[in-house]
């Protein structure tokens, strides 16, 4: 920041160097990359993965329908990672696995384990499960706001990665002028430092 407020202090100043100017520059540029663009960014593969993950809510939401069932007895066992994918991430519930009882889609009963994050488990309780076309248990699908919050993490990302690129581009650009500064004084000081403080040299 102090490099791009310096743009208008060295505009005139007769010891700026060349090199200061486009520092200041190089600085002003990833300020405006970091301001603008990179949120811009986020925006646009937010609202992608959004448009995206919408489709597929609508499309899962189309292959499978919530059906009642009715829990039979539970399961052998129970593992605490039998969870449904979407609240894992978030510490959902945990989900009960049980043997249940439902009616697929041509009316023929069936009979399967499935899990539940419902807290009435006994025999004869009623809980609901997914099932798809052919009746068959499924996953719950991905919900509305599920999807959003993936979209806008997604985003997030994107933005911070893109300001934490640009950063990284503007100092390595930085340090590649500070080497060629450098070696711009040491090809100077060779040339003079032999003759440094000798009478009639001029220095």
């Amino acid at each position: 920041m102090r490099a791009v407020l310096g743009i208008r202090r060295w505009r005139h100043n007769p010891v700026c160097r060349a090199t200061d100017r486009h520092e200041a520059w190089t600085a002003l540029v990833a300020l405006l990359l970091m301001l603008l663009a990179a949120p811009l960014l986020g925006w646009k593969i937010g609202s992608l993965t959004d448009d995206t993950l919408q489709r597929t809510v609508r499309a899962q939401h189309e292959r499978l329908r919530p059906t009642a069932a009715v829990v039979v007895r539970p399961a052998s066992s129970t593992s605490r990672f039998t969870r449904d994918p979407e609240t894992t991430a978030t510490e959902g519930p945990l989900r009960t696995s049980v043997v249940a009882v439902w009616r697929a889609p041509d009316g023929t009963a069936r009979t399967g384990t499935v899990s539940t994050e419902s807290a009435k488990t006994a025999p004869g309780a009623r809980i609901r499960i997914w099932t798809d076309g052919r009746g068959d248990p499924a996953t719950r699908p991905l919900d509305t706001s599920t999807a959003r919050t993936h979209a806008v993490l997604a985003g997030t990302g994107a933005a911070l990665l893109a300001g934490g690129l640009t950063e990284t581009a503007r100092r390595l650009a930085v340090w590649r002028m500070m080497q060629r500064r450098y070696a711009r004084l040491d090809r100077a000081w060779a040339e003079v430092g032999p003759d440094w403080g000798r009478t009639g040299t001029g220095s």
